[in-house]
């Protein structure tokens, strides 16, 4: 295997647009666990955040999105992100984005409102903006002579020249990334790529729970191997849970936009009251925890399977051209939105905490970088804005790579020799019925007792049994040879992990994160993150 001057791990919106840019500079190897079209950008549906209108503003956004974020966000890291917003989004049109427009032509985009937004200012390509944008860069990347793509394959821990233990030099300085382990499903050979400069882009946690919008390559893979290697991590109990998926049992993960409720779509419970006003004064506009936490209790307080988002007030004709992909899909169901309303529950959707990086994206290890949901930039605070996470991940690959490319420009040195992966005295899986139970019990766990709404017990017996079954899932590691299926669980469990630890550190509610033992927020003691 060749060493390469950029490995990209991962293959969304971050890690794709760093590719892309990079290959202006250097050899560039992206690593993805499926194809270059999986990844949770490609199912965002509402569209990315930027200052566009004339009567918008950067101030304007910032505002909105501190305010979200409850008091945990970085305020110069948001100033920087919201005024680079539109730069980054004509960057993506110069690749052949479609954003929506009014008439059909010039740069008179159609923009969205969102919960949390007090302008129009989500760009989107329908209802299916995520797969717009992977489809541009994928054309632009598959193009590239100076980039090299392999699907299926699966990282497995990155290469710190550290834990080569050469010299006590190399110790006693701070660690770097050259690059990462890699297993290949068709061989089922573990590879060595080594790099120069190492992106991690590999997106979000939701397969941590039972129900999620995520896609199933979203097993908190790079958040577990930086963890490894000696990053920090940070607000980790902020997970942001999507107040509308589709409820049916033969719709696996299917979100239900934001944006249907920006346009006017209204909360209701099985028997057409509306309810969100008695939550929140913005009522569906309020920020997602808001509408989330309201929509769990309602659930819970009458035993509903279910609430209800009806669109139906739009008009057919409006509902059928916004929102196509949501009204073709719930059709195949049976479940036509322009004359009934749409079952939703909540569901696991957006990680804002992750691992900790500077505004260039660097992370605590040299010459490794994290860009998208993986990271933890400052942005979100304790809750994201809506459609701001797009922007993030175009602002910070564009940082990363920036950054990376100046790196490699005045430093010349190269990947020291890294072993070989050895298997020791590991044999082949003989019963995959281990893993699956594991991963069930993991996610129901989490679900359960790690949710939308905790308490003091819950999370005690979470820690409990997550500790169990990190031993139980340790020991089938090292003694079994490496399948994809048993890096996710790995990686799984240490995520969890660290969300229960978060989770039990924070003794107030603030944001995303809600403890019934504690229902105030503290500012005086705990405006402040909760690094790992």
């Amino acid at each position: 295997m060749p060493t390469y001057d950029y490995l990209v791990i991962g293959s969304g919106l971050a890690g794709l647009s760093f590719a892309h840019k990079a290959a202006r500079h250097g050899r560039v190897a992206i690593v993805t666990k499926r194809t270059l079209s999986d990844s949770n950008t490609a199912m965002a549906q509402g569209g990315v955040a930027a200052v566009w209108a004339d009567d918008d503003s950067v101030e304007s956004h910032f505002d909105d999105t501190v305010d979200a974020g409850a008091g945990l966000c970085n305020e110069p890291v948001v100033r920087g992100c919201v005024a680079e917003g539109p730069e980054r989004i004509a960057e993506l049109v110069e690749l052949g984005v479609e954003f929506s427009r009014r008439n059909g032509d010039g740069n008179d985009f159609d923009l969205g409102l969102e919960g949390g937004h007090s302008h129009r200012r989500v760009l989107h390509a329908d209802d299916h903006t995520g797969a717009e944008i992977i489809e541009a860069l994928v054309r632009t990347v598959r193009s590239d002579a100076n980039i090299d793509v392999f699907e299926n394959h699966h990282a497995v821990d990155l290469l710190i020249d550290q834990k080569l233990g050469q010299s006590l030099a190399l110790v006693q300085r701070r660690p770097r990334c050259w690059g990462a382990y890699v297993l290949d499903d068709a061989t089922g050979e573990i590879e060595t790529f080594t790099a120069r400069a190492t992106i991690l882009a590999t997106g979000g946690s939701g397969k941590v729970y039972l129900y999620t919008s995520n896609p199933d390559v979203a097993s908190g893979d790079g958040l577990a191997m930086a963890y490894r290697a000696g990053c920090r991590v940070s607000d980790m109990e902020f997970i942001q849970f999507h107040p509308t998926c589709l409820f049916h049992p033969q719709a696996k993960s299917f979100l239900v936009t934001e944006a249907m409720r920006g346009e006017g779509g209204v909360l209701c419970r099985p028997d057409g009251t509306p309810f969100m006003k008695q939550y929140d004064a913005r009522a569906e506009l309020a920020p997602r925890d808001i509408v989330a936490r309201a929509i769990d209790g309602e659930i819970k307080k009458h035993g509903f399977d279910n609430v209800l988002l009806d669109v139906t007030g739009l008009g057919a004709e409006f509902v059928r051209d916004r929102f196509p992909r949501i009204h073709e899909r719930c059709l195949t169901f049976g479940i036509d939105i322009t004359s009934e309303p749409i079952p939703v529950v909540p569901a696991a959707h957006y990680m804002c905490g992750g691992v900790v990086t500077d505004d260039h994206a660097r992370t605590g290890v040299d010459r490794l970088y994290a860009a998208g949901e993986v990271a933890m930039t400052g942005m979100h605070g304790a809750n994201r804005l809506a459609s701001n996470s797009l922007l993030e991940a175009a602002v910070f690959a564009h940082r990363a790579c920036q950054h990376a490319a100046k790196l490699l420009e005045r430093n010349d040195e190269m990947p020291p020799e890294f072993p070989a992966w050895e298997p020791g005295s590991a044999v082949d899986i003989d019963e995959e019925i281990v893993i699956t139970h594991n991963w069930d019990e993991v996610r129901r766990l989490m679900w359960n007792y790690v949710g939308i709404v905790r308490s003091d017990r819950r999370l005690k017996r979470a820690a409990a049994r997550i500790n169990m079954l990190r031993e139980e899932i340790r020991e089938y590691y090292w003694g079994f040879n490496i399948t994809g299926d048993l890096l996710e669980l790995r990686n799984l469990v240490l995520v969890a992990e660290l969300i229960i630890r978060a989770a039990r550190t924070r003794r107030e509610s603030r944001g995303l994160h809600y403890n019934v033992d504690c229902p105030d927020r503290d500012d005086d003691a705990w405006r402040r993150h909760t690094v790992i």
